[in-house]
């Protein structure tokens, strides 16, 4: 592993799960008042999004919005904010807003007690007015945390995924990611997981960690794959600043770390493809015929979502929206501190808006990262042009590389070599005005 910023032709440049990302989020001139901000847009079908950020430890590659453990009360203390959030925001949206989506992410939201679970959800349904049996909620969990009390409220409240963070079934291996854990702990997890009878079980994994081999990697998956697991995810590793792993320095070459962990994708992804499963994104693999918790991966990034707790964002057409961000202990502590005194939250205070070109960037990011990719007439039909019209050097670029398909005329696609290299892709689609933007962010 390595710190070194990446090579300028590294497969690995970023990984895209929202564009623009936080770190060209601003504060907001004047924290315009969010139901200016809601007003006239669509709100039949909007997703909810709850952010619990807390951990039990904090793994060495970690560079979310979490702190590890919380003094007395605080995580009450937190619970009584969202909910005064909760209420501002509601009272924001129109009379007749309707929730088709939610989640609840983190940190880790497992890390509350089954009691303050139960609130979590009725912060949901009561106050945003969400009815989680009716709708597809995914939850996040760790090994420690995904106790059977814990599992039974989510069960009940009408979780239909729940996503666990494994990342390696190699002890040595979870070790080098700076994760204390034991396998047989993450397997008795699996197994209380699998008897609470959720619909959708995601398990996640990490490759390019310090000593995996192509064969202890094909051992972790096959350990997954003996519970059948509806979704896995198969994460690169990054090394950020600020992390555990970034203080612990250089371990091998960028260069060489970029070949092993792309020859670690191609052997996982042909490994899941032989296996039965379908590849829905670069990192996102779905067993056939398994039923869907949502409407796919960037379910949840779209316009009209709601972020509740003060590491959520939310979306709207014209703006993006969040609190500060941190990844240092210290300052991330602080934000959780001004959040919980927080009274007003009829405001946004810290985003991006959305003006110009960067809807249609923002778009073009979300369907070319997926393998189904982009239905071209839906492209024209809401911005009245083509990608080829908007974005002629950016799509030769990926053309002269081999990164998208031919033979289909209504869609705009990558190859399976353009999808190994989603994460130069994405990147290559940022305006120059985000890349000015999060060039000149400080880290803290």
């Amino acid at each position: 592993m390595t710190t070194a910023p990446p090579r300028p032709d590294s497969p690995y440049q970023s990984y895209v799960y929202a564009y623009p990302h936080k770190t060209a989020y601003r504060p907001l001139p004047g924290r315009p008042p969010l139901r200016e901000l809601w007003a006239g847009e669509p709100q039949h079908a909007l997703s909810l999004y709850l952010h619990i950020p807390f951990c039990e430890v904090r793994c060495g590659f970690c560079n979310l919005f979490t702190r590890i453990g919380s003094p007395e009360g605080l995580t009450t203390a937190y619970l009584d904010a969202l909910e005064r959030q909760a209420a501002a925001v509601r009272a924001a949206l129109d009379d007749g807003a309707r929730f088709a989506l939610a989640a609840f992410g983190g940190g880790t939201p497992t890390y509350l007690t089954a009691g303050e679970l139960e609130r979590l959800c009725d912060i949901a349904e009561q106050r945003m007015g969400a009815d989680l049996r009716a709708v597809p909620l995914s939850v996040e969990a760790s090994p420690a945390t995904a106790t059977a009390d814990r599992l039974e409220v989510l069960a009940a409240r009408g979780t239909t995924r729940l996503s666990l963070g494994v990342q390696s079934f190699d002890d040595a291996e979870a070790r080098s990611a700076v994760r204390p854990q034991k396998r047989a702990e993450v397997e008795a997890a699996l197994g209380r997981i699998r008897a609470a009878g959720f619909p959708v079980l995601n398990i996640d994994l990490i490759y390019g960690i310090d000593g995996q081999t192509e064969a202890s990697w094909l051992r972790s998956l096959d350990t997954a794959l003996a519970w059948r697991p509806e979704e896995l995810y198969l994460y690169p590793l990054y090394v950020r600043p600020l992390t555990g792993l970034a203080r612990r320095g250089e371990q091998e070459s960028r260069s060489a770390w970029d070949t092993r962990r792309l020859a670690l994708y191609r052997a996982g992804r042909d490994h899941l493809l032989a296996h039965g499963y379908q590849q829905v994104s670069m990192r996102m693999f779905r067993r056939a015929a398994s039923p869907q918790a949502g409407a796919g991966e960037y379910a949840c990034q779209t316009d009209g979502m709601v972020g509740l707790g003060c590491g959520a964002r939310s979306y709207t057409s014209r703006l993006h929206y969040s609190f500060d961000y941190a990844v240092n202990a210290t300052e991330v502590r602080g934000i959780i501190d001004d959040y919980v005194a927080t009274e007003d939250f009829h405001r946004a205070e810290v985003g991006h808006w959305m003006g110009g070109a960067e809807p249609r960037r923002r778009h073009l990011v979300q369907s070319l990262l997926q393998a189904e990719g982009m239905p071209l007439a839906d492209y024209r039909a809401r911005f009245g042009g083509s990608p080829a019209e908007d974005f002629p050097a950016e799509l030769s670029r990926f053309a002269e590389r081999g990164w998208l398909a031919d033979g289909d005329p209504a869609f705009l696609r990558l190859s399976p070599e353009g999808l190994a290299h989603s994460d130069a892709v994405g990147p290559m689609l940022f305006s120059p005005g985000v890349r000015a933007l999060m060039a000149a962010y400080e880290a803290k």
